[in-house]
């Protein structure tokens, strides 16, 4: 696989493209981390570890020379994903690249980014913008429910105008939204839930709870359970539990035991704490056990996973109430508790998960989703045809 420099012009500025040593990448992220667009963990140079089949390539650009002056102005971590039987790459930017979306000129990076990608023999690329497009409140979105419902039926609380611009200029160069409007085909979840925590205390965080959530945290309390702080010793416990809560709720995320370990370790490695597994113990048992990720002021509730039996003493509400409490101990300014479904169907089993986090009273947010594109080429453009068709039979 080659690999090339790229250079644009705008505005009479060249940018510099380019492999980047992970310690100047994360220097840029570091820089990052309090901003309104900061970087998400899948993002960090320690995600490339934990990615098996995939290779993988740090990114940096700048005015020309930045990378030796220390000015990049932004990062991407690619992911390429060789197509069977070819020299050629699927180039793939989880929640990626680290931009400037807010700038009004997308070329003066993207195209030195795609030119480079090309060289490296990708055929195609997917990106997942980090600008929001929409986000309702917990409210409107109970208010919305009902039979046949979903998301995009009601009116948003707020439609973010760089989030619009943003699609709009993406559309504009030819790329495609991946799943439409209910992003059926992203990779990462366009519907996340977000609890807000700047400048509240945990006082605040207690009343803005709704009154179920509130009255099961006293019951976890009452009952005796006791919510620690585990490690890499207790994740066997916690997949087998997830394969339970997997068999229960009807979804199978495909993940094996090792992946978790490999991502503990590689998060872990990067940056200490980085990845915690909290755990939910009762009478001595293990109930329930979620994963928590922390990257500069942003903190992500992973995943989670609970029994069966003794569901009454509500250990995951337990769960979550310290996570709350320990992502705002850290400086976090939103708890995103990640993905929701888009049906607001009472009947849908799906919607059951939507409902319990609704009770943190947070907002939903849809995100701009994944974008694609095949690069120049008819042979890429047919390369891409096909390799549709394969991710389909998969």
């Amino acid at each position: 696989m080659s690999a090339s420099l790229a250079t644009a012009s705008c505005d009479r500025q060249e940018t510099w493209l380019g492999p980047v040593s992970a310690e100047a990448y994360r220097t840029f992220l570091a820089s990052r981390a309090g901003s309104a667009l900061a970087p998400g963990f899948l993002q960090c140079p320690s995600w490339a570890a934990v990615k098996e089949g995939w290779q993988a390539q740090l990114l940096g650009w700048g005015p020309q020379n930045g990378p030796r002056t220390g000015e990049l102005s932004g990062v991407a971590l690619v992911l390429l994903r060789q197509f069977p039987g070819t020299r050629k790459y699927f180039a793939y930017l989880p929640e990626g690249p680290v931009a400037d979306w807010a700038g009004t000129d997308l070329d003066s990076w993207l195209t030195p980014l795609l030119r480079h990608l090309r060289a490296m023999g990708a055929f195609a690329v997917r990106i997942g913008p980090s600008p929001d497009y929409r986000r309702w409140d917990a409210a409107v979105v109970k208010a919305g429910a009902g039979a046949g419902r979903r998301l995009t039926d009601v009116l948003a609380s707020e439609v973010d105008p760089l989030g619009a611009a943003v699609a709009e200029r993406l559309r504009a160069r030819g790329w495609r939204r991946c799943g439409g409007d209910e992003g059926d085909g992203d990779a990462q979840p366009r519907f996340v839930f977000r609890v807000p925590l700047a400048g509240r205390s945990v006082d605040d965080l207690w009343s803005g709870l709704s009154q179920e959530w509130r009255r099961n945290i006293r019951r976890a309390q009452k009952s005796g359970v006791e919510v620690e702080v585990g490690g890499a010793a207790e994740l066997p416990e916690f997949y087998r539990l997830l394969r339970i809560t997997e068999e229960r709720d009807g979804f199978r995320l495909g993940r094996s035991l090792e992946y978790y370990e490999r991502q503990y370790a590689a998060l872990n490695a990067e940056e200490p704490g980085r990845m915690r597994l909290y755990l939910a113990r009762h009478q001595g048992e293990i109930l329930a056990a979620h994963t928590m990720i922390t990257v500069g002021r942003r903190v992500w509730y992973q995943t989670g996973a609970s029994a069966d039996h003794r569901r009454e003493v509500r250990p995951s509400n337990a769960l979550q109430w310290r996570m709350m409490r320990d992502a705002r101990a850290l400086g976090a300014e939103v708890y995103d508790m990640r993905g929701v479904p888009s049906t607001l169907d009472p009947g849908d089993r799906a919607f059951g998960l939507l409902r319990w986090k609704l009770g943190t009273r947070g907002q939903v947010v849809e995100t701009l989703g994944e974008w694609e594109t095949p690069l120049d080429g008819a042979a890429n453009h047919a390369l891409y045809r096909a390799f549709q068709m394969y991710l389909a039979r998969r």
